[in-house]
């Protein structure tokens, strides 16, 4: 039993009567007698108000019994210990539901993860504020991995057996891109938080978009499309794989292996940002760069302009500051020039070269001086010499040269024929004679 404060009065079944005529919508909540009792007495001039409609729905789930249900975990949160939520789907059929539970729920929960196959016994419950139906858990245990995540596991090390997820393959990201091809589902959140951040970091930039499904069956195939086509445009730099957050299986399509190969594939840098922080799946590992959100990678992708223009604005303070010093020494180097006494005094630059003339000079002169003085004494000696041996001097003593006709010297009386004519050099003057005779030893 329920108490509903705008009707004043306890809801049950018994307790409504029979209607009695429509009302305006506009004159304020009907009394409990006015309303129809069952669902049937209802017409379009006598309705029943949403929320006796919603108390009936949980009047009606409340005596539905307990039951224990099994499916695969593809979203849970226990951040909170009064309260959890845990998403269940279906092992085979895409179904799925919502369950909560309270605080001794969560003790038991909180120790599970997506992807877990679980067994959750509760029972169902209307939240009247909603008239929403979900599962309301007492108990919950585990009964082996997940068969989606099982299989994503193993296409996962299958991929990374052949090398996809390797660092070495990864592409660097341009540092200016001029062209961003994005990949997201139409009129997306994801796809305004990536060009408004991107254009609020790096206004230069043009964008190429492709819608496509990001969830579902069609989600698969149109991403590898899209991807595809990104690729072999020249004008695109980086390509940008963008999703909001989901659950566990609305985020499949992202780990299937078609797009998984085509991202590694993908010759142009590639940016996964899908679902958010704690969300994975396997084309994280195959991209280029795996960004946490949609938002993340827009700052990846772009340099912020505010940041460049300060690194710009700091080179060219280096810059200045360097070439400063560098005036500043060259300018230190030319005083220290200017005040050498070189430049001050230019005659003391010839002072050097004066001295080395000036004593050359007097070497000079001092060696020629000697070389006469010894050219004079050895002049004197020779002279000395010639005029010891001079034929003059012997003329001198009193002897004479005599020579024939002929001009020789004689010096053998049997050379000489009485009658000849000889010669005779004395010390002043000649003589001309006739041999008369001539007396050989």
């Amino acid at each position: 039993m329920a108490f509903n404060t705008r009707y004043g009065d306890t809801l049950s079944e018994g307790s409504i009567g029979s209607g009695a005529g429509g009302t305006s919508l506009d004159q304020g909540p009907r009394p409990l007698d006015q309303l129809p009792r069952l669902a049937r007495d209802t017409t379009a001039e006598n309705p029943w108000p949403v929320s006796i409609v919603s108390q009936k729905y949980h009047e009606a789930v409340q005596r539905w019994p307990g039951s224990w249900i099994e499916g695969q975990i593809v979203e849970i949160n226990m951040r909170r210990a009064t309260s959890g939520y845990i998403t269940l789907r279906d092992n085979f059929e895409d179904i799925s539901i919502s369950v909560m539970g309270f605080r001794n729920f969560v003790a038991l929960a909180s120790n599970f993860h997506q992807g877990d196959r679980v067994v959750i016994h509760g029972k169902p419950d209307i939240w009247i504020k909603a008239t929403r139906l979900s599962f309301v858990a007492d108990d919950i245990r585990r009964i082996g991995a997940g068969d989606l995540k099982a299989q994503i596991d193993e296409l996962r090390k299958k991929l990374k057996g052949e090398g996809l997820f390797d660092q070495e393959n990864k592409v660097e990201l341009p540092e200016f891109p001029k062209c961003i091809g994005l990949i997201c589902a139409p009129q997306a959140r994801a796809e305004g938080d990536v060009i408004t951040n991107v254009n609020l970091r790096w206004p230069a930039v043009e964008f190429k978009v492709v819608h496509a499904h990001v969830q579902g069956a069609q989600c698969p195939q149109e991403i590898v499309a899209a991807i595809k086509k990104l690729d072999a445009d020249p004008q695109v730099d980086v390509i940008i794989v963008a999703r909001g957050g989901g659950s566990f299986e609305d985020l499949i399509g992202f780990s299937d292996e078609g797009v998984v190969r085509a991202t590694a594939a993908c010759q142009t840098p590639i940016v996964s940002a899908v679902g958010h922080e704690d969300d994975w799946t396997l084309i994280d590992l195959a991209a280029d760069l795996r960004a946490s959100t949609p938002t993340d990678a827009a700052k990846k992708v772009v340099p912020d302009v505010h940041e460049q223009w300060q690194l710009i604005a700091n080179a060219r303070s280096q810059m200045d500051m360097r070439i400063n010093a560098r005036i500043d020494n060259e300018i230190r180097v030319i005083e220290g020039y200017a005040s050498r006494p070189s430049l001050t005094h230019p005659q003391t630059m010839l002072e050097p070269h004066q001295r080395f003339l000036d004593e050359s000079r007097q070497r000079m002169e001092l060696g020629l001086t000697r070389l006469v003085d010894d050219a004079s004494l050895t002049v004197e000696r020779l002279d000395a010499s010639l005029t010891a041996l001079s034929p003059q001097s012997t003329l001198d003593r009193g002897y004479a040269v005599v020579q024939a006709a002929n001009g020789h010297v004689l010096d053998d009386a049997s050379s000489v024929s009485p009658g000849d004519m000889l010669t005779l050099t004395l010390k002043h003057g000649e003589v001309v004679a006739e041999a008369t005779a001539a007396t050989p030893e």
